[in-house]
């Protein structure tokens, strides 16, 4: 069974970039390009994990984390921020509000598929 993750990230280049990657790397792969196509698709199949932006356009992707840690058959999706904000005060802060993870743009794929079998371990049990 391929593990469902959901991607979201308001760049088109960048959102196609790491899903071409998942989808090499044999994961279903689901985007949306902010909150509300992302609450949908949660709402639709929830994933078995997520990797989030931060900073999506206008709006904070830690207020999609703060709503999937509300909800009780969320709370235990694991969610990586994929973030430019490489202080590590502002990892800190990403890290509070209830991401499980932080990685740094531009991307280390190495670095993303040690985290992303990291998470699936661990909620796989």
């Amino acid at each position: 069974m391929k593990h469902r993750v959901l991607v979201v990230e308001d760049n088109p280049l960048n959102r196609e970039l790491l899903c071409d990657w998942l989808d090499a790397e044999g994961y279903e792969v689901v985007s949306a390009e902010g909150l509300k196509t992302a609450r949908a698709a949660i709402e639709h199949q929830p994933p078995q994990i997520v990797l989030l932006d931060i900073q999506l356009g206008a709006d904070d992707g830690l207020s999609l984390v703060s709503w999937m840690r509300e909800q009780q058959g969320l709370r235990s999706v694991p969610v990586i921020a994929v973030t430019a904000q490489a202080m590590v005060v502002e990892q800190n802060r990403i890290l509070m509000a209830g991401c499980n993870a932080c990685i740094c743009k531009p991307l280390d794929f190495k670095q993303l598929s040690n985290q992303l079998c990291r998470w699936l371990a661990v909620t796989a049990g």
